[in-house]
Order: structure tokens, then C-alpha cells, then sequence
């Protein structure tokens, strides 16, 4: 059978919540309310008891375990040495989206939550094969997400008012021509309707 689970990606407090460094990614979010329609996802997701899984990002203070220099972007990122370190406030679910029975999984190099993780076996172990994407950003992390998991096998939908990336029409852009390659697109509002009518597969 074909089970379902959420995968939140990045939605923490260092990178869309009150200590992030991404302010043009939270105006983005903010305008297509993309906090709250993944409230809305999970709370729909909990209720037809399907697994939540936050796929989360952190570095350790000394680095070990993460690969610092081999991309622009993370170089630039960790020239900040309290960017996202581990046990800090920062790499915290944001609240409002964290359930204690909730599980994460949480990574120390890359952009996508399956490589180096045991995403893939937690997955596995539930019996999912339908993976749904919440979260950011559709620059890597969305992106990489689906990629990799088509990679493995897994069938994969974007909910597409429940993710965001900069700016807002190069992600408008991904989710047409990328994301529509790889995923169902769907939005928050109808997956809802779709659980709460009872086919939460």
C-alpha cells in the first residue's frame, strides 16, 4: 500500500523564524503565507495519522562532519562561526510547526535531507513510498529533495503554497519547469480537503 509522509524541510527558527539572516526569503514566505499553510498540511497530516518528519540542518562549532568549502553558498554561510550550530536556538523547529510526535532527521553537510542521513531507512521502516515537501527552499533544499527521492524510488508531491525560494519568480519558475518534472504539485488547501475526505495515501 501506498503510505504517505510529510517532509518539513528547513523550517527553522535561524532560517525563516525570529533569528534567521534570510530576510528576503521570509518576505517571500510571509506574502504566500507559507508558515501557515504548512500548519494547516501538518495539522491535516497528524489527523489522518500520517508520519511528520522535520528535516532539519545544523553545523557542529568545529565543522567536523560537514563539508565547508566545495560550494559558493556554504562558504560564504559559514564565515559566520555561529551560523546554525548545533544545540543553538537557531536549528530549532519553529514552534508552531513542531508536534512532540513528530520525528527529524537531521543533517551536517548538503542541501538535500537524504544524503548522509538515515532519512531513506527511516522512510523504509514506516512504509512510506509517497513523500509530500513543505518548506525550503525551492533554490536546493526542495529541490534536492525531490530529486533524490524520485532517485529512490519514492513517488513525491510539492505543495506548492507551502514552499518558497528567492526571488519569487525565478521560484515560481522552478516549481513550473523542475518541480513539474519530478512532482504532483498540489496545494495546501486541496491535499487538506483530499486528507480530511479520507484518502491520505
Amino acid at each position: 500500500m501506498d503510505r504517505t509522509a510529510v517532509l518539513v524541510m528547513e523550517m527553522q527558527r535561524g532560517v525563516v523564524g525570529d533569528l534567521t539572516k534570510f530576510p528576503d526569503l521570509v518576505a517571500v514566505c510571509q506574502r504566500r503565507d507559507v508558515v501557515g499553510n504548512t500548519a494547516s498540511v501538518l495539522q491535516a497530516a497528524r489527523a489522518a495519522g500520517l508520519p511528520v518528519i522535520h528535516c532539519t540542518a545544523a553545523f557542529r562549532p568545529d565543522r567536523a562532519g560537514s563539508h565547508t568549502r566545495n560550494s559558493p553558498f556554504i562558504t560564504a554561510l559559514l564565515k559566520d562561526p555561529g551560523h546554525m550550530l548545533e544545540g543553538t536556538p537557531a536549528v530549532e523547529v519553529l514552534p508552531e510547526l513542531r508536534d512532540d510526535a513528530d520525528l527529524e532527521s537531521r543533517r551536517h553537510h548538503g542541501f538535500s535531507p537524504f544524503t548522509g542521513t538515515s532519512l531513506d531507512m527511516t522512510l523504509r521502516s514506516l512504509s512510506v513510498s509517497h513523500v509530500v515537501a513543505v518548506g525550503l527552499s525551492l533554490n536546493l533544499g526542495i529541490t534536492g529533495l525531490a530529486l533524490e527521492a524520485v532517485n529512490l524510488g519514492y513517488r513525491v508531491s510539492v505543495v506548492t503554497d507551502a514552499v518558497a525560494g528567492v526571488p519569487d519568480d525565478y521560484a515560481l519558475a522552478v516549481l513550473k519547469y523542475t518541480i513539474g518534472l519530478l512532482a504532483t504539485r498540489v496545494t495546501a488547501a486541496e491535499l487538506v480537503e483530499e486528507w480530511k475526505a479520507g484518502d491520505a495515501r
